[in-house]
């Protein structure tokens, strides 16, 4: 692959890298206003809020591989 072409695509997932990183903190600060709300057995904002951390935890996980393997060259 292109030197160039992989630089721009390393600052691509980069960029989105760094969104994600914001929308897990948007999520878990939802996610602790939803558990000062109570009852978590029953209490649907906090298992979404549980379920959309995860997603977007693995989905970090998954770009971060993506860049290590870019900037290895492969």
């Amino acid at each position: 692959m292109d030197v160039k072409l992989r630089q721009q695509k390393i600052k691509m997932w980069k960029d989105n890298l760094a969104r994600l990183e914001e929308d897990l903190k948007v999520i878990l600060e939802k996610k602790g206003v939803a558990a000062a709300e109570g009852d978590l057995s029953e209490n649907a904002a906090y298992t979404m809020a549980s379920e959309d951390a995860e997603t977007t935890r693995v989905r970090i996980e998954e770009i971060k591989k993506l860049i290590r393997d870019l900037e290895k060259g492969e």
